[in-house]
This record gives C-alpha cells, sequence and structure tokens, in this order.
C-alpha cells in the first residue's frame, strides 16, 4: 500500500505552507500528492506549481470538476500537466454537486453516471491524438452543419496513458468507475465497511468491463491526527465540524452523497439527525450530533502504533493507495502527522 497527501483548497494564506507539505511528502516517499477544486482555487494551477518544485511525487486532481470545462479541455490540461511533471499526472475527475454545479457553472445536475461516461470516452479518445469526432447524449463533436471539423491534440503526454480515476460513493457510480477508470477516490471509508460499500461494486464493474481488481487503485482519502491513544476521543472531536459538514450539510437534504454513506454504514438515525440540525442551522448541534465511532472508524487518530494497525486494516480490506489529509493549522502539526504516517506504514510492514 501507498501513502498519498491530500492538500484540500488551496489559499486561505496558507499557500507557503501548502508546498512545505508537498516537498515534505516527496522527501517522504509519499506516491502522490492531491489538490481538490470546489469553487475558489483551481486544482490545475495548483499542480502546476507543486509539480514544478517537487522531484518525484505525483500530482493529481482530486478532483477536476466535470461541470467546470469541456472534456476536450480537460485531456489538454492532463496532457499538458503530465507534460510538464516528467509523467507524473494523475487524472482525477467528479461531477461535483447540485449546489456546485448548477449554482456555480450553471450546469444542470442531471443523467451524472451517463454524463460521466461519455465526458470518460471523450477524453480518453482525444488522449489516443486521433481526430476526435463525438455523437453523443451530452456532447457531439464537431457541432453539426456548421464549420467546425475533427482536430486532434497537439500536446504529446509524457505517457501513453495517464491514470484515470473517478470520485464515487453511490453503488452505481462505483461499479461504472470500477468498469471505465483506473482507480476510485473514496471518502469517509471506514475498512470495517469498505468492502460493502465500495470494493464489492468496484470488483462488479471491473468483472462487467472483463477486469480484475489487480492494477486498480483503491485510493481513499483519510484525516490523521497524531497523539496519545488516551486522548483518542479528544482528537476525534477536532473532526466533529468537518464530518458534520458533508454528512449534514453537502448536497442538498434529497441528495448528498455523503449522508446516503454514513447510512450504509449504519448510521442512518445518526445520519438524519445531523442532517435536520446542519440544515436547520445548528451547525455546533450538528457537530455535537455526530458518532464518535463514525469519525474513529473513518479517520487515523492516536499513536503511531494505532495508526499503523489501521493502515493495516485498510490495505486487507482492498485499499491500494491511503491518501491523508493532517490535522492542523499549523505546518509543523501538518508535516508532523506526514512523518508519522510514512513511519506507521513501515511500522505495518506495508512500505
Amino acid at each position: 500500500m501507498q501513502l498519498g497527501i491530500n492538500l484540500g483548497y488551496w489559499g486561505a494564506g496558507m499557500d507557503a505552507d501548502n508546498l512545505a507539505v508537498a516537498r515534505e511528502a516527496d522527501r517522504l516517499g509519499y506516491a502522490v500528492c492531491w489538490a481538490a477544486e470546489a469553487y475558489g482555487s483551481d486544482a490545475a494551477t495548483v499542480l502546476a506549481w507543486v509539480a514544478a518544485q517537487t522531484e518525484r511525487i505525483d500530482v493529481g486532481s482530486a478532483i477536476f470538476q466535470i461541470p467546470a470545462r469541456q472534456p476536450a479541455m480537460t485531456a489538454m490540461t492532463a496532457a499538458t500537466l503530465d507534460s510538464l511533471s516528467g509523467g507524473r499526472f494523475r487524472l482525477g475527475l467528479g461531477v461535483s454537486g447540485p449546489q456546485v454545479s448548477e449554482g456555480w457553472y450553471g450546469v444542470k445536475f442531471d443523467k451524472p453516471l451517463a454524463r460521466t461516461r461519455e465526458y470518460v470516452g471523450i477524453i480518453r479518445k482525444a488522449m489516443t491524438r486521433e481526430r476526435l469526432s463525438h455523437q453523443g447524449e451530452h456532447w457531439t463533436l464537431p457541432l453539426p452543419d456548421g464549420p467546425g471539423k475533427p482536430l486532434k491534440l497537439t500536446v504529446h503526454p509524457q505517457r501513453e496513458h495517464i491514470p484515470l480515476y473517478i470520485a464515487a460513493i453511490g453503488p452505481k457510480n462505483l461499479e461504472q468507475t470500477g468498469e471505465i477508470a483506473d482507480g476510485a477516490l473514496l471518502i469517509f471509508p471506514s475498512a470495517a465497511h469498505l468492502e460493502d460499500t465500495a470494493v464489492r461494486h468496484l470488483r462488479a464493474g471491473r468483472e462487467r468491463a472483463g477486469l480484475t481488481m489487480d492494477g486498480f487503485d483503491v485510493c481513499p482519502t483519510v484525516p490523521i491526527a497524531v497523539g496519545d491513544d488516551k486522548d483518542v476521543t479528544a482528537l476525534a472531536d477536532t473532526f466533529r465540524p468537518y464530518t458534520a459538514l458533508y454528512v449534514g450539510g453537502m448536497g442538498s437534504r434529497k441528495q448528498n452523497f455523503y449522508n446516503q454513506l454514513a447510512r450504509r454504514m449504519g448510521y442512518e438515525e445518526a445520519a438524519g439527525d445531523v442532517q435536520d440540525r446542519y440544515l436547520s442551522g445548528d451547525k455546533d448541534g450538528a457537530a455535537a450530533a455526530v458518532p464518535h465511532q463514525l469519525i474513529d472508524e473513518t479517520t487515523l487518530l492516536g499513536s503511531v502504533q494505532r495508526i499503523a494497525d489501521r493502515m493495516t486494516a485498510y490495505a486487507e480490506a482492498g485499499v491500494t493507495t491511503l491518501t491523508l489529509a493532517p490535522a492542523g493549522l499549523t505546518l509543523e502539526e501538518r508535516t508532523a502527522s506526514l512523518r508519522a504516517g510514512a513511519e506507521a506504514l513501515e511500522l505495518a510492514g506495508l512500505a
């Protein structure tokens, strides 16, 4: 199992620290550094900046939002980043959510599975550097009865095949991801529930495509906070606002993928309570209502030994790249978590 680092969103006065975190991860032998985007910093610019100032670590989008870019533009960006980084780019895609898609990009959030499949197909074709033509439900290239003509990508990526990941939560999306992608970006992973909530669906998609799980990257992001095992409850409490935001406030009441995931993990009553409180404006109450067990089983908390034990459980559950999201606002806290993660991986015998 390899380790990754998720920088999250750029900005908020943390630009220099984020770069230092990426450099430290590179020094420690982490496999990949991911950057996110929502409606602030864009991931492509961040990844170009990080790639220019690191040596070995891969850089990946977690994620490029599908409603934000035409598929051909994403292919161009992927090819450019792979070329500039010397073959270190990983392309992560996701449909975002209805609030961002419709509120920020003005793109209707409908038929996300069909849209993703078609989007990936166009990217795959563009990356072959053949002339691009496509007739689908969501895109037609070139447009009919106009001056457009089939064009081909002029940039040569460093590699013939750039790894493509999809952020997936729901069973149908996971199954499609197994079928059409090289890896899955997961969130709120519990080692105890991972087979039922994710891996079996990914495996079904792979089988539908005539493939196995060999070479497919199961890549969840897991928050990490290092401390004494006696302080696990306090460490978990630092992630209450984060968990409440996703389970309670991300998306709408009818379309909150994270809330639905918590319910599938057995927290149906608590997930409903957290959402009710959050959407009524009681964010503190929502955070307080998050069960400690939900936080503990979806994070890495405590001593290096305890974290190593959890890493072993993730590896046994099928995780191939474990991406860490270090707790703390200071550079010292975040780099300490990075070092503890590398130490724990070594202690677990997984490096």
